[in-house]
């Protein structure tokens, strides 16, 4: 490994609060997290003890009300937070992020006496989350979806397949998208469940590129009763409720992607300033050069682009476009600056001695999750010109 130390992000930050808040994020990493990544990662191991850290340290709770034992954090503090995770470790950010994204709907849409009864514990209790509107042959087209809920007295009784859940075999509650009503958007209502109910089951997790540590897979709900007061919003308001919480979740893989991108670029500077040809280091090479500032810049934009959009919602101002525009460039940006991290290290990035090779396999899927790129450039012309004509 090269011995230049990577230089931490100089981040523009609020408050004192969350400048300390970095500070701990940046000891749990060096101690916690960073020194197993790349083994638990090739051995497949889920770091479920990391994220009972993260939860009693309050790491899981950042952006809700502390009324409800949240972290009463703004979005732009959040988002770095899920950047530093990311850098580390990629199943770490990307849970955290997958586990805020679980909570939104009950904190958003949940009554008083629904926050009041289970938020503490999603968010401060140790459990972890997973969120549940993907099928396997629902995913861009999510109003499509086919899992059923039908009412049974007090309860509702929830029937089908559920597809690429993060956490799925592992976590303690889900927010699960099912249909209740018409065809399309309008006949989705949402529902918390807890992990453990009788009929629900997970598959055999997938077998993935990369991500090997954080468990993947379909859910089958099979007769699975939840009771009304576990639905959440109107019913037929579950696809505005999904539509809300992805916006939001759009802006953590944005940030995470910028975590993982900036680890490789670390590591392609450490590299290139250590490593000699031609008796000087490779680093002063003009070709390499350039790679590395065009490497940078990319990133500075990208964490730009996903802290204007993390303020306006802050503001409580639109920021669905701009969002959208942070999850295409950000994680477009992670794949390139990835690979181009492979390509400076030569022959060694595409080995297991360096982590780059790791990071590459790792930013692809962000391109993927949570409404694909083509799906991010649909969102954004209709910002500019609106529906597309049938």
């Amino acid at each position: 490994m090269p011995d230049r130390a990577p230089q931490p992000v100089d981040r523009q930050l609020p408050t004192d609060e969350a400048r300390d808040l970095i500070a701990l994020v940046r000891d749990i990493v060096q101690r916690e997290i960073a020194p197993r990544a790349a083994e638990e990662e090739e051995a497949g191991l889920f770091p479920r003890e990391v994220f009972r850290l993260l939860s009693g340290s309050g790491l899981l709770a950042l952006p809700y009300a502390s009324e409800y034992g949240g972290g009463d954090q703004p979005y732009e503090v959040y988002l770095q937070v899920l950047e530093e995770l990311a850098a580390a470790r990629l199943t770490v950010g990307l849970g955290v992020s997958v586990h805020s994204l679980s909570c939104h709907a009950l904190a958003g849409y949940g009554t008083k006496e629904q926050r009041a009864e289970h938020l503490p514990a999603m968010l401060g209790g140790g459990l972890l989350g997973a969120y549940c509107l993907s099928e396997p042959a629902s995913g861009s087209d999510a109003a499509s979806l086919r899992t059923k809920a039908v009412r049974d007295g007090d309860d509702w009784v929830l029937t089908g397949t559920k597809a690429w859940i993060t956490h799925g075999p592992v976590a303690d509650f889900l927010t699960v998208l099912a249909r209740t009503g018409v065809e399309g958007a309008r006949g989705i209502t949402a529902f918390l469940v807890p992990g453990d109910a009788p009929g629900l089951s997970a598959a055999v997790p997938e077998k993935k590129m990369g991500m090997k540590g954080s468990p993947t897979a379909q859910l089958h709900c099979d007769g699975v009763r939840v009771p009304d007061s576990r639905r959440i919003g109107d019913e037929g308001q579950g696809f505005a409720i999904a539509l809300s919480a992805l916006d939001s979740g759009r802006l953590g893989i944005a940030a995470c992607a910028i975590g993982v991108a900036q680890a490789a670029l670390d590591q392609a500077v450490a590299y290139a300033t250590d490593r000699t040809q031609f008796g000087r280091p490779i680093a002063d090479f003009q070709g390499l050069r350039f790679m590395l500032a065009d490497m940078a810049t990319r990133i500075e934009a990208g964490r730009s682009l996903y802290l204007t959009a993390a303020r306006l919602r802050d503001e409580g101002r639109p920021f669905s476009r701009q969002a959208a525009m942070a999850k295409l460039f950000c994680t477009d940006a992670a794949m390139g600056v990835t690979t181009d991290a492979v390509q400076v290290l030569g022959g060694y990035g595409y080995t297991q001695d360096f982590p780059v090779e790791r990071y590459m396999r790792e930013a692809k899927v962000l391109q993927i999750v949570e409404g694909t790129n083509q799906i991010q450039r649909m969102v954004i012309a209709r910002h500019l010109a609106g529906p597309e004509t049938r």
